[in-house]
């Protein structure tokens, strides 16, 4: 009688494991049931209580979609491990070590278009260049910092 409930509810799309669960369930509330009124057939009641309890189950889940709680240890963690942080330093100071390698004005320039997002030509009128100089500068050295970091 149990098993043909859990199959029942199994072919509803139930996880085997939740299918005992909910069988269990179903076969208490059917024990409660019959304290007051009595039953025509015991299987027949036990399997539509379980079918029931899955459709609410499948509903429920569907209003509030949350991960179960026995599922944290599947849950996608997306802050790098150790040895992903290790590699983004090392990462980061070898970029360093590129800039300065860069001349003194070529790494201002390019400092103050790529991180503060100046306009060229701002840049131009604050240096004493042409837009165009300041263009080719920034071009320069990004392909230079680009060829630096080749292989990183």
């Amino acid at each position: 009688m149990l098993a043909k409930a859990k199959r029942a509810v199994v072919r509803r799309g139930i996880a085997e494991q939740d299918a005992d669960e909910l069988v269990q369930e179903a076969f208490l509330r059917i024990e409660r049931y019959e304290r007051d009124q009595t039953a025509r057939s015991r299987e027949a009641l036990l399997v539509t209580a379980a079918v029931n309890l899955s459709i609410d189950r499948r509903r429920r889940d569907a209003r509030a979609p949350f991960a179960d709680v026995s599922d944290l240890a599947n849950i996608a963690d997306s802050t790098p491990n150790p040895a992903q942080i290790m590699e983004q330093q090392r990462r980061l100071e070898h970029a360093k070590a590129g800039l300065e390698t860069l001349p003194e004005r070529t790494r201002r320039i390019l400092l103050r278009r790529r991180l503060e997002g100046s306009s060229y030509a701002e840049i131009a009128a604050d240096e004493g260049m042409s837009v165009a100089a300041v263009e080719k500068q920034v071009a320069r050295a990004t392909l230079q910092l680009m060829q630096w970091m080749d292989g990183w």
